[in-house]
């Protein structure tokens, strides 16, 4: 059997107010065209690039956050390759002296991570033009901070690269780095693909993890029949067509020394020696490894909960201010059930309004005064829904809107005695079942109370009532 041999170059927009080597906004929600330019990005001539510390420093985090070496010396070199959307016909990138060596994550070692300019877009159909004979530039994008990451080819298959980029975008986003989002182009995956550590080939245009995956896949596939029928692999760029699931021919592929590389004269080298890398690595936050492992041993949820919080990091700090107002608020305070409600009720009423935690009105601290509330009988599952909706439209306090409403939990005996009674006249048959050891008819009997009751009686209390009740 063959062994697969993989390696990813990993592309992501940098999140800097402004480009890489001048002072245009850096912003990916310009839907104009050929609005955030100058002189520079468009390379007039006369006009010289200066270097986007902010940049830098973001791939020097991402190196200290990743284990890689530093470099104490680095510099931007020219090079040469013809992108029909980048205007000087050349790109500044890094190759000598990249800005990071090394590193892992996943069990896999990272080569190198480096800072060069993003292309502009070639949009080849526009809604004024009808031409199909045209294609149109948008230089908007042209000059963001990009950064680049290549693995050693340590992979041995898709679930391993799509596992890898997975963890490197979340890592980014809690860096607060770049936001990653591969449908918005702002991150980009390059497979390279062998077999038996024989000739390479990249596939290019991978922009979705199940992208990642297919590709991979049918590339591993491609060059496995291509042996076996006693041709050989050449060494090529191809595309993944996601449409049609297979990867195509683009060109043959370069070499280094093809690109003619040589130190930007433009710019001066950068000299890293002298930075305070212990300030930019006192702001890397808690990553999602440690938070996992924190969360789970803190508050006591399976994994498989706790990934579902880390994977989203305002997911994560949300929940955790919850947990810490539940815990100031209650001895009885359980993460579980804030969990359950978190995911379940809060989260589904933002899916269904088609919001975010960006937009959610509620404090954490309100939602787990709701949650404490529920724990400690003061408020039922079913006027906790209720409550829940009136707090995601007004943010208002949960006690508050009770107050407001004159909504309250009914716990008086004598008023629930009456209410369980007339359950018990109008439902013979349930009551029944229920004498006969049918333990499900109890909960049908206490399901009417609380309709009965517009869901403003406590659950645990009637059904303590009517076991009394019902005694045999």
């Amino acid at each position: 059997m063959r062994i697969p041999t993989i390696g990813l170059e990993i592309h992501a927009e940098l999140s800097t107010k402004t480009k890489m080597f001048c002072r245009c906004l850096n912003d990916f929600r310009e839907k104009h065209p050929n609005q955030n330019v100058c002189p520079v990005c468009l390379a007039h001539p006369g006009n010289l690039p200066v270097v986007n510390i902010a940049a830098v420093e973001a791939v020097v985090k991402a190196g200290l956050a990743l284990g890689g070496e530093i470099a104490k010396h680095s510099h931007f070199d020219r090079k040469s390759y013809f992108y029909p959307d980048l205007p000087k016909a050349y790109q500044i990138s890094q190759y000598e002296e990249p800005l990071v060596t090394g590193g892992r994550l996943d069990g896999i070692r990272i080569r190198r991570i480096h800072l060069e300019e993003d292309t502009g877009r070639l949009l080849h159909e526009l809604p004024d033009y009808k031409k199909a004979d045209a294609s149109f530039v948008d230089y908007n994008r042209a000059g963001v901070p990009l950064m680049e990451l290549v693995t050693e080819p340590d992979i041995k298959n898709a679930e391993e690269a799509v596992k890898f980029a997975s963890d490197l975008q979340l890592i980014f986003r809690y860096l607060g780095i770049s936001d990653a989002d591969m449908e918005k182009g702002q991150m980009r995956v390059e497979a390279n693909i062998s077999l038996d550590m024989g000739t390479k080939v990249e596939v290019k245009n991978i922009n979705s993890f199940k992208a990642v995956h297919d590709a991979i896949e049918y590339e591993l596939k491609r060059q496995e029949k291509a042996l076996e029928e006693g041709h050989k692999i050449i060494q090529e760029t191809r595309g993944w067509d996601d449409k049609k699931g297979v990867t195509l021919s683009q060109r043959s592929k370069e070499s280094a020394h093809d690109y003619r590389y040589f130190p930007e004269p433009d710019l001066p080298p950068l000299d890293l020696k002298e930075w305070d890398l212990e300030k930019i690595k006192a702001e890397i936050p808690e990553l999602p490894e440690a938070k996992t492992r924190r969360f789970v041993q803190e508050f006591g949820l399976p994994q498989e909960q706790v990934w579902t919080l880390v994977s989203d990091k305002a997911r994560a700090d949300y929940f955790e201010e919850a947990v810490s107002e539940l815990k100031a608020l209650s001895s009885k305070a359980d993460p579980q059930i804030l969990f359950n409600y978190f995911l379940s009720d809060l989260m589904g009423i933002m899916k269904e309004k088609k919001a975010d935690l960006g937009d959610l009105k509620i404090a954490p601290e309100h939602f787990a005064h709701l949650v404490a509330m529920i724990q400690e009988g003061k408020l039922s599952s079913r006027l906790a829904k209720d409550l829940l909706l009136k707090m995601f439209e007004t943010g208002e306090d949960p006690e508050t809107l009770m107050n407001q409403s004159g909504l309250k939990l009914m716990s008086d005996e004598f008023e629930l005695r009456g209410v369980i009674k007339g359950i018990i006249e109008k439902n013979p048959k349930p009551v029944a079942d229920y004498k006969k050891g049918k333990a499900t008819a109890l909960q049908f009997l206490i399901g009417q109370a609380m309709a009965g009751t517009k869901g403003q009686a406590d659950p645990g209390k009637l059904r303590e009532m009517f076991e009394k009740e019902l005694e045999v």
